[in-house]
């Protein structure tokens, strides 16, 4: 099994910076890909930016040129760099992670969600 710990977020205001954490740790085989989603109120979870084991990476268009994901395969962790943060940014945003793990007895691919973070940006 796969755990994973959310680190970052918080208030800031509009133009501002922040920076989310996610470490997993645990019993697995390999990472895949490892991602980041939000969820404002009202509105369904979306995914933001997601990178692979190679480092491919892809973004939501409105995180295009402001947020930059990478990861760091030693610590398995990923971070999510964002910049020039609008009010519309503001979301609960998660850690998403998809292992291969050992599970009843044989390796399966499986996805991990982290606690969850808030992030609020003020206009």
């Amino acid at each position: 099994q796969v755990q994973l710990v959310q680190s970052g977020g918080g208030l800031v205001q509009a133009g501002g910076s922040l920076r989310l954490s996610c470490a997993a740790s645990g019993s697995f085989v390999s990472i895949n890909h490892m991602g980041w989603y939000r969820q404002a109120p009202g509105k369904q979870r979306e995914l933001v930016a997601r990178i692979t084991s190679d480092g491919n990476t892809n973004y939501v268009d409105s995180a295009k040129g402001r947020f930059t994901i990478s990861r760091d395969n030693a610590k398995n962790t990923v971070y999510l760099q964002m910049n020039s943060l609008k009010p519309e940014d503001t979301a609960v945003y998660y850690c998403h992670v998809q292992a291969r793990t050992l599970y009843r007895g044989s390796i399966r691919t499986l996805e991990y969600w982290g606690q969850g973070t808030q992030v609020t940006v003020s206009s």
